[in-house]
């Protein structure tokens, strides 16, 4: 049996909600939030939007921010939580070790 079209409220988006597709990549996302910020800073935009600029920007930041934590934890993965600190001597530069790097 086919689904009908539901008149329910819930299922439409929320008015003021921002449906505009997220960017393929970080650095698309940082390019539209810096655009996004500079337009702002501007101070030529009407408080409608502002808001919708507010919003579209909390969405990218958000975005970049899960884009990072998934960098990080690849890091992890590939690094396998071994790379550890160069250990300093005391004049603040890393200190030579003796023996293989095997």
């Amino acid at each position: 049996m086919a689904k009908t079209a539901s008149n329910d409220p819930a299922a439409a988006p929320a008015e003021g909600v921002d449906t505009t597709p997220l960017p393929g990549n970080y650095e698309a996302a940082q390019a539209e939030l810096e655009g996004l910020v500079a337009r702002m800073e501007g101070g030529n935009l009407s408080l409608e939007e502002s808001l919708a600029a507010y919003r579209r920007g909390a969405a990218l930041v958000a975005f970049c921010q899960q884009q990072l934590e998934k960098v990080e934890q690849q890091v992890r993965v590939l690094d396998g939580e071994t790379l550890k600190p160069l250990p300093m001597n005391n004049a603040g530069t890393a200190a030579a070790e003796s023996g293989d790097d095997l």
